[in-house]
């Protein structure tokens, strides 16, 4: 039986050459155990205080997102609706409805300053999502858009903390009527380890026998 050309090669002393596209494979796409043995090493671990506290606060690149957004939201408000009352105008139709839009715009881009200011993260992520819906609602998507992906980008991250709390144990969703478990657990960045299965039962003690009498 013939023996294989390549493993004749192997058992040499120097190991055969890669070739190109094998060493283009190593270099562009890396093995699944490296990234995730990288990637275990480099996730953070966080309490459920650490959680808790970055929930109720959002971090400086959030805020800094909401206080750019805010003035260029103002800017974008005015522009829209000063073209869209000229517009009318040139129609001869009424632009009392457009004077009340540049207030409503003008009012959320405020309400996104001072959510970015106190570190809102969730109520920031709706105003942003809302204006950027607004905007894209009156045919503007351009700048609509922006808006749209920063706000959802934030309701993300919010969603993604509470669920990571959650699987803490450091509190129950709303409306639940069960008590938190206790603190103290350690989570990592990217989740934690599966609870114990509810359904295991203890094994039970094997019963001994009576010794018997003698007669």
């Amino acid at each position: 039986m013939p023996r294989n050309k390549d493993f004749d090669d192997c058992e040499g002393d120097h190991p055969p050459k890669p070739s190109l596209w094998m060493r283009f494979q190593t270099a562009i796409v890396k093995p699944d155990e490296l990234d995730s043995s990288k990637g275990k090493a480099a996730e953070p671990t966080q309490s459920v205080e650490e959680l808790e506290a970055n929930i109720a606060r959002a971090d400086d690149k959030e805020r800094a997102i909401g206080l750019i957004a805010a003035p260029i939201g103002a800017i974008i408000g005015l522009l829209i609706t000063a073209n869209l009352i000229n517009h009318a105008k040139s129609l001869h139709q009424s632009t009392s409805v457009y004077q009340s839009l540049t207030f409503v715009l003008l009012g959320m881009a405020v309400i996104m300053l001072a959510t970015a200011w106190l570190r809102k993260r969730f109520y920031l992520g709706v105003v942003l999502a809302l204006f950027g819906l607004g905007i894209f609602n009156l045919h503007f998507w351009g700048f609509g858009v922006p808006f749209l992906l920063a706000g959802s980008w934030l309701l993300v991250r919010a969603w993604r903390l509470q669920q990571k709390l959650k699987l803490a144990g450091g509190g129950t969703a709303k409306g639940s009527s069960t008590a938190a478990p206790a603190r103290g657990r350690v989570v990592s960045a990217g989740g934690v380890l599966p609870r114990p299965n509810k359904r295991y039962t203890p094994a039970t003690a094997k019963r001994t026998r009576p010794p018997k009498s003698q007669a």
